[in-house]
């Protein structure tokens, strides 16, 4: 599958803060670190109002980090189509996360006319370990015709 970038990391930024301002408001700080052909990189610093009891990184947290993995990497790659939206998203989670940063490297499995799928890496710390792993599904607008 070849895959042509569309929008490097700074463009999707700058269109989700136009389209979807909120991206970055829900009080973690999400970031585009990187989108290549096939794949994104991004990232969120867990603060304590990501943390569950005893002290590791909510689920929720990890699953917005994997969902906005897979929106940035679809973005990336098929350009300004904020209706791009996801169908089905699944989790596994692996290991305890620590406070701190946590990345997902979000690779892009299939990228069709109406869907794409994704699959997500998730760390914590710079550690090589997995915290959790992650497959989505989105649905992408039907592309308009103007003639």
């Amino acid at each position: 599958m070849s895959l042509t970038i569309h929008m490097d990391a700074a463009a999707v930024a700058a269109y989700l803060d136009e389209v979807f301002p909120q991206w970055n408001q829900g009080g973690i700080k999400f970031g585009i670190e990187r989108i290549e052909p096939g794949r994104a990189i991004v990232s969120a610093e867990a603060q304590t109002a990501h943390l569950r009891p005893g002290g590791t990184v909510s689920g929720p947290t990890l699953f917005t980090l994997a969902d906005f993995a897979a929106y940035a990497v679809i973005l990336g790659h098929v350009g300004r189509q904020a209706l791009a939206v996801t169908t089905n998203l699944n989790i596994n989670f692996l290991r305890k996360a620590p406070p701190g940063p946590v990345t997902g490297q979000c690779r892009l499995l299939k990228l069709g006319s109406r869907l794409a799928v994704t699959d997500c890496d998730i760390k914590a710390g710079g550690s090589d370990d997995l915290i959790a792993q992650a497959s989505a599904t989105y649905s992408l607008p039907p592309k308009q015709h103007h003639g």
